[in-house]
């Protein structure tokens, strides 16, 4: 470190992709500040990504009762208390967000408490009073829900995804504006504890960034559960009458519908965190939609400092934020990564809702709008044993390859843990393998991942279970 500098590194936000690039900088010997102005662990451990994973799994453990009164078991669910399932969700994020914090006082990690602006390129102003320098800074500051006109936040009749994991009571009907993987994951917990949920999209269907025969099966499971679903549909307005919201929602041939609900959760999307950290200091312009341009290893066009997660135009992930981090630190430290970007069709994409939905690279739809020449294949889960003994038989696993040189260039997988299931494909991919490398290996029976092997096996003609 120049003795000129207070640190070697210096790290504003400590959400997913903060907190590791200052254990990753530290870990190559650096000297790191991380600089929150809230909670450690940023909105993911706190208010995104863990309560929500624990009231889902709580969720699913609620919706298991149904299958109960097949065992002759009688279910009394007057003393069910939603604080509780809220309470448990807290207790995750806490108890994760003090195992952040011991992390970095481990790794010897200077935590500053305050808001942090860009003042210089080596220099950053925490509170408007105290000066922090270092020979280069990681911006992580993420990003806030995106509102939408008409139906601005107020906490109560319309929701913001803060607000929805924050509540203590369920409402009795929520309508549901935006059907990607945050609303499709509020659409199975709601109606888990048996709340009434509208589901409406502005694309034809939901989900509509994921794979059409795989959303399908999604959409297909919803409407049998009782989620009234309306894609290609826009909200026009709504207004409170007594304890109700009236939303007014337009088809795409022009017919409205009103739907009378007690909360509307407004979940269109969300904004980079960019606005106010001072690029406009050093030079750095921020884009139309307050992304930071940025180009290898996520440095800025100015070379001390760095962009990563959310305020960086790449998918808003924590796994995506994380590893940015981990490549700024590598390369602020000369530990040059593998590569200097990540490559966008080796990011895995995961919604916890049920059944769950996991992909990565190229859609169907997408490799049709581009051209490419493609062979598919599917496996149904209904033809794996383990799917069928855990009455988990509704899903399938669809493989993508290139015909010629047999690379898998996309894989999306609906069913019971999709979302673990999808790493053998990427690992795979990553490595360079082939699905008949995966057909070939010998998997434990019985388990969900003879659904991987069996949908390798038919990217290669001879699926044994169909």
């Amino acid at each position: 470190m120049s003795s000129s500098y207070d640190y070697d590194v210096v790290v504003i936000g400590s959400g997913p992709g903060g907190y590791v690039a200052a254990i990753r900088a530290s870990q190559l010997k650096q000297k790191v500040a991380l600089i929150e102005k809230d909670k450690i662990g940023g909105v993911c451990l706190n208010i995104g990504c863990i309560p929500s994973k624990s009231i889902i799994s709580q969720a699913e453990v609620f919706r298991s009762r149904l299958k109960l009164p097949a065992m002759g078991v009688k279910v009394d669910e007057s003393g069910f208390n939603y604080e509780n399932i809220f309470n448990a969700s807290r207790k995750a994020a806490d108890t994760l967000s003090k195992g952040v914090s011991y992390l970095l006082k481990k790794n010897n990690i200077e935590v500053i408490t305050g808001t942090a602006r860009l003042s210089s390129n080596h220099e950053v102003t925490v509170n408007e009073e105290r000066k922090v320098s270092a020979g280069a800074i990681i911006v992580a500051t993420g990003s806030r829900p995106r509102e939408l006109s008409g139906f601005e936040f107020d906490g109560e009749r319309v929701l913001s995804s803060d607000d929805a994991l924050m509540m203590k009571k369920l409402p009795k009907s929520v309508l549901i504006l935006g059907s990607g993987a945050i609303g499709s994951e509020f659409a199975h917990i709601f109606n888990a504890f048996g709340v009434e949920v509208h589901l409406v999209e502005m694309m034809e269907r939901i989900l509509p960034m994921e794979d059409g025969e795989i959303t399908a099966v999604l959409r297909r499971s919803f409407t049998k559960r009782g989620i009234k679903i309306y894609t290609s549909t826009k909200a026009l307005s709504q207004k409170s009458t007594g304890d109700s919201v009236e939303v007014t929602l337009q088809s795409q041939t022009g017919e409205q519908t009103v739907v009378s609900v007690e909360k509307v959760l407004a979940v269109t999307g969300r904004v980079p965190n960019s606005g106010n950290v001072g690029f406009e200091n050093i030079g750095v312009t921020v884009d139309q939609h307050g992304f930071v341009p940025v180009g290898d290893y996520n440095e800025t066009s100015v070379k001390s400092v760095y962009a990563i997660g959310d305020i960086v135009k790449t998918p808003l992930l924590a796994h995506v934020a994380s590893k940015e981090g981990e490549t700024a630190a590598e390369h602020i430290a000369g530990h040059n990564p593998k590569e200097p970007r990540i490559n966008p069709l080796e990011i895995p994409s995961a919604v916890y809702c049920e059944p769950q939905i996991a992909s990565f690279g190229l859609t169907e739809e997408q490799a049709v709008a581009k051209g490419a020449a493609f062979n598919k294949a599917t496996f149904p889960y209904r033809g794996a044993g383990k799917a069928v003994a855990i009455e988990e038989s509704e899903g399938l696993a669809k493989v993508m390859t290139n015909p010629s040189t047999k690379e898998i260039i996309g894989v999306h997988i609906v069913g019971g843990c999709a979302t673990e299931l999808i790493h053998e494909f990427l690992l795979a991919r990553s490595a360079e393998l082939l699905p008949e490398d995966i057909a070939s290996m010998i998997h434990a029976h019985p388990t969900l991942s003879e659904v991987v092997m069996e949908a390798a096996r038919a990217a290669e003609g001879w699926a044994i279970h169909i």
